[in-house]
């Protein structure tokens, strides 16, 4: 390894660039002088032993003489997975334990190895099974993993999975919070390690059910022979699961919170999913004592008797009612809604998405956009046994989607349009992992009359931007209790690469303000260091001229205070563009 890295580091003194195919030829000739011909250099190896090496600052790493700008490129060139932080952020996705739920949807999974909805074998779901399903723990695994592909780590967006997050006991939620706060805090700390250590073992000694067990209970549950919520209660440690007896208050989360502010792994983003029927006042104001920013909210239809159809609880006007307090407490709204339901058909669901995106009364922020696929333990195989439910096909579904990308607003954004579902585990529908790509390639291929607006398809994410041909656009739009204002940097070639969603409220909040609301700030690129500066469009002072033209804006509107729905981690950063701490939000005056 050592070879290759002074190879590399020659080339970057030297000011030459480094091609992919020139790495991969320098690891095939550094991996055919290793005794073991089995072995093979790779990046992944190579970035985990250098950053080991780099952190430790031995003799080897300053032998290399890199300066700052060559020690970037190196991370960049052995980078695994670049995409992973293209957003701006690092993304870590973690998993309650599993629960009894308050609905019984037709087409959702009934694993009981899982909380509801979720499948033992998603990628994600794995990581949180070999943590017990401990948060701190998922966390650290995580977050170990990111940096040891190359990742910057000090900006990370946690993402709460699991079912309906208000359907947990109130204790728990506090609790598993808190002990995400407190994984972030100790990362990098010589904390962590003993801290993980303590949790592995104390989760050592839970009582477990055998896998024979669970395969037997599961087979009843596919069977209809029994429920969901039956199940884990059958089941030894569910769902009243041992957790680790620490510390669980408020008091102690706000000390957390408080540290994290100035941690090396800050919290920039806190998001939960839950139904629309369980959103109200209180739950959102305990939402933001927890440090929630975004919401992910699982409407799935707009159409009341396909709701019934499918056993979904709640409806339509919950909907509506749930955005609208949304946007009122500031929140970024991220609803998933389905295609190919049981009732459905493709018009219908074409309809309903424009009338998703287009009514007033609707109107998120982001969709998840996925169609149906039948798993085994779902109630919904009754129906497709009885030929009352088939997939559709993948030409009818690739243009159904495509027609909803060319529907979608420049202030909305797609963010997934397949689950994570193992082909193994899907009975009949869509298999394709790469589902999003092929409906692109159709968009990209037909031509249009506009261009597409949808935000993923314009996010320069990875690539260069032209930072000379910058522009700031205004972008108003109208919902049912609020007026928008979505403002965008963009460069010549439509590349998005900043945005701030402002809200200006037609009636005051719940707890009384009528102010104006900032609900979301972001720069896109590659996350950068906090306070350094690299290359890349995180450090051109984008999201300061946001926030000064929002804060223009709402003076103009006849505002005197502009909130910020700030997560923990950059409380700072508002405090330093003229913000102050104001309970639940921060608050600058105009």
């Amino acid at each position: 390894m050592e070879e290759a890295l002074r190879q590399i580091a020659e080339h970057l003194r030297a000011g030459e660039d480094i091609s992919p195919k020139q790495l991969e030829r320098i690891l095939r000739q550094q991996s055919r002088k290793l005794t073991d011909p089995s072995q093979r250099l790779s990046k992944r190896a190579l970035m985990g032993w250098y950053m080991q090496e780099r952190a430790q600052r031995t003799a080897f790493w300053e032998s290399l003489q890199l300066d700052k700008a060559q020690d970037d490129a190196l991370i960049r060139l052995l980078r695994a997975k670049p995409r992973r932080t293209a957003s701006g952020v690092a993304t870590v996705t973690v998993l309650t334990k599993p629960w009894p739920c308050g609905a019984d949807c037709l087409y959702c999974p009934n694993d009981v190895r899982m909380p509801k909805s979720y499948l033992a074998d998603e990628p994600a779901c794995q990581r949180a099974e070999r943590c017990s399903f401990d948060p701190y723990l998922q966390v650290a695994a995580r977050l170990r993993v990111l940096a040891s592909m190359g990742h910057n780590t000090d900006k990370v967006e946690l993402i709460v999975l699991g079912g309906t997050w208000l359907d947990y006991p109130e204790a728990y939620r506090l609790w598993f919070i808190s002990q995400l706060f407190q994984a972030l805090d100790d990362f990098n700390t010589p904390r962590l390690s003993a801290e993980a250590e303590r949790r592995s073992g104390f989760y050592e000694s839970w009582p477990k059910a055998p896998d024979a067990l669970f395969a037997a209970i599961q087979s009843q549950v596919d069977r209809g022979e029994q429920s969901y919520q039956e199940a884990l209660r059958g089941l030894p440690g569910f769902p009243e699961a041992q957790q680790l007896e620490d510390e669980v208050s408020w008091e102690r989360l706000g000390i957390l919170q408080k540290a994290n502010e100035t941690a090396q792994a800050r919290c920039v983003g806190l998001v939960v999913e839950t139904r629309p029927d369980t959103i109200s006042s209180d739950t959102l104001a305990e939402l933001r004592r927890l440090g929630a920013t975004k919401v992910q909210l699982g409407i799935q239809s707009l159409d009341e008797a396909i709701l019934t159809q499918n056993c979904r609880r709640g409806s339509v006007q919950d909907v509506e009612q749930a955005l609208a307090l949304l946007r009122l407490f500031g929140f970024k709204s991220h609803v998933h809604m389905m295609a190919n339901l049981l009732g459905g058909s493709p018009e219908e669901d074409l309809e309903q998405y424009r009338r998703l995106v287009g009514d007033g009364r609707y109107l998120p922020d982001e969709v998840k956009l996925y169609p149906c696929a039948l798993v085994e333990s779902a109630h919904l195989t009754k129906a497709f046994e009885a030929g009352v439910w088939q997939p559709y096909g993948e030409e009818e579904l690739v243009g159904l989607l495509a027609a909803c990308v060319r529907l979608t607003p420049v202030h909305t954004r797609i963010s997934r349009m397949i689950r994570d579902i193992p082909s193994q585990d899907i009975l009949t529908g869509c298999k394709k992992t790469n589902l999003r790509q092929i409906v692109e390639d159709v968009v990209n291929a037909q031509p249009a009359e506009e261009p597409v607006r949808e935000m993923r398809l314009r996010e320069v994410a990875t690539d260069a931007l032209d930072e000379a041909t910058l522009r700031l656009e205004e972008v108003p739009y109208e919902t049912s209790n609020t007026q928008e204002v979505f403002l965008q940097w963009v460069d010549g070639k439509g590349a998005l690469a900043a945005f701030l969603r402002l809200s200006l409220p037609q009636e005051a909040a719940p707890w009384g303000s009528h102010a104006a609301m900032i609900r979301e700030v972001h720069v896109y690129g590659r996350a950068s260091r906090i306070h350094e500066s690299e290359e890349g469009n995180q450090h051109l002072g984008l999201g300061r001229q946001l926030v000064e033209r929002a804060s223009a804006l709402a003076k103009t509107a006849g505002y005197e205070d502009i909130l910020v729905i700030s997560a923990v981690g950059t409380r700072a950063y508002y405090r330093s563009l003229g913000f102050e701490d104001a309970g639940l939000y921060q608050k600058k005056r105009l």
